[in-house]
């Protein structure tokens, strides 16, 4: 096994006549002659050259699409087109037979929502494979990114008793018998007898344990599963997805924006680098979806282009305020076309209103700041009244084109008195986040934070549409296979 050369390192070597050993699944098998064989490391296929009057006639029919084999033989420069070299083969092993009646996966186009039934199999495909190729350099990128500028990587819980900022429904956690829990003398669940004493959930953010991090480390970092128990089935949901939540001491809103914003270019800079053939497959994938749409709805970049369009653009800065006031008087504004209209401040941007304000007013990634207090979490900083008079805290959202929102963060509230008022103001017991309260009464000091949801930003570098085809087993609402 040992004595196998990957046919990324194959590919990129110079014909020799040295004899190599290659393995991988059969892609296609032309002409008892010519297999298309790949093996995982890369989107391109190895050609292996079979001398069938040579070969074993039953061994022949056993090389079908989708089987294992091992091939040793010449690496020869190639005389086909579209590689340079080619293995002529002088011994091949059928490792896995594959039985090409019931193989789902055949040498033709399978659209995505197919793909998705049968997502044990899919990693197969061009596709799904340069999709988790990239999906791997981008997560490697966000270590290396938050690793060289001294951050320490915090494990954050996946079990917890709080739901941060009451993100969303979170799914529950307990050791009951679920047709017989324990009740009080008042007839309520007895959360006390379960498995740790108290009611607990799946974690919807670790931002709360971060912030406990940040207050001696100075600065961390989570990038874990989180979970969310919403009936949603649109293409950017999941009921479990991955989030990046860096914390840092003494920082202000600024450098918490000047932060997000480096790390997004950072990390779409390296998967560039990195796996060029599987973007430029993707890019060419996505242009022929394209053509199927109507002229209005096509992209005016390339996927190539727009990304690069990201790293070589400084994101436009602006507030919520600001916002509103383009918002309201914008074309699909007055001629009614959006399907929540913008009256006023205050309102609650939707999707359609952030991708209005990146792909269509400033054409370029957008960072807004300076929400209203009434429809942010409590943790975040309050400002002083504006001249209009509105509240508003030090939140910050920045807005990708063709994603909407892909980072959430803000300043947080450092100042005890301001803390306990809002969560008061929104009914959040005081006496469950004791802990929480204490980094505000030992040796608060300002700190910001933010989240990416990390398969917004696989989908955002391979230019997929459904967040369901970025991450390798997405789980939403009824489905949990795999």
């Amino acid at each position: 096994m040992s004595q196998r050369i990957k046919i990324k390192a194959i590919l990129a070597s110079t014909p020799t006549d040295t004899r190599v050993t290659v393995k991988g699944w059969v892609r296609t098998f032309r002409n008892n002659q010519f297999i298309a064989l790949n093996d995982g490391s890369t989107n391109q296929n190895l050609q292996v050259v079979v001398d069938f009057e040579n070969t074993d006639p039953e061994l022949l029919k056993r090389i079908t699409t989708g089987a294992a084999i091992s091939a040793t033989g010449m690496l020869i420069a190639s005389l086909g087109k579209g590689q340079s070299v080619e293995v002529k083969a002088t011994e091949i092993e059928v490792l896995g037979d594959s039985d090409p009646e019931k193989y789902p996966l055949q040498p033709k186009k399978h659209s995505l929502e197919f793909l998705r039934e049968i997502a044990h199999l899919r990693f197969r495909t061009q596709t799904f494979g340069a999709i988790f190729r990239v999906r791997n350099s981008l997560a490697f990128a966000v270590h290396q990114f938050f690793q060289e500028r001294g951050f320490v990587y915090l494990h954050t819980p996946v079990i917890t008793a709080s739901d941060a900022e009451g993100a969303g429904e979170a799914f529950k956690v307990t050791n009951f018998d679920l047709a017989n829990p324990p009740k009080t003398e008042t007839g309520e669940i007895d959360y006390k007898q379960d498995f740790f004493g108290k009611a607990t959930n799946l974690t919807v953010s670790g931002q709360l344990e971060g912030e406990l991090g940040a207050m001696a480390l100075s600065d961390i970092y989570t990038f874990g599963p989180t979970f969310r128990a919403e009936n949603s089935n649109t293409t950017r949901h999941l009921a479990e997805f991955w989030m990046i939540e860096p914390e840092m001491a003494f920082y202000d809103l600024d450098d918490n924006m000047d932060l997000a914003e480096a790390l997004l270019k950072y990390t779409i800079n390296y998967a560039l680098e990195k796996n060029a053939d599987d973007l430029a497959f993707l890019s060419q994938r996505l242009q022929e979806e394209e053509k199927s749409k109507p002229q209005q709805e096509r992209s005016d970049m390339s996927l190539l282009d727009k990304l690069q369009f990201c790293l070589s653009n400084d994101f436009e800065r602006l507030t919520y305020t600001q916002a509103i006031d383009i918002l309201k008087d914008s074309t699909p504004n007055k001629k009614k076309k959006f399907q929540y209209p913008i009256e006023g401040w205050g309102a609650d941007l939707q999707s359609e209103h952030e991708r209005y304000l990146v792909e269509k007013h400033f054409k370029k990634p957008v960072i807004l700041t300076d929400y209203p207090k009434q429809i942010k979490a409590f943790y975040m900083r309050q400002n002083e009244l504006d001249a209009q008079g509105h509240e508003t805290v030090r939140a910050m959202d920045i807005l990708f084109p063709g994603i909407g929102e892909i980072v959430g963060g803000s300043q947080r509230e450092e100042r005890l008195d301001k803390l306990e008022q809002r969560m008061d103001e929104m009914g959040i017991p005081k006496e469950d986040l004791w802990w929480y309260l204490d980094t505000r009464r030992f040796g608060a000091c300002p700190h910001a934070g933010f989240g990416l949801g990390f398969e917004r930003l696989v989908l955002f570098v391979t230019g997929m549409g459904n967040i369901r085809d970025v991450i390798p087993f997405p789980r939403f609402p009824k489905n949990a296979e795999f």
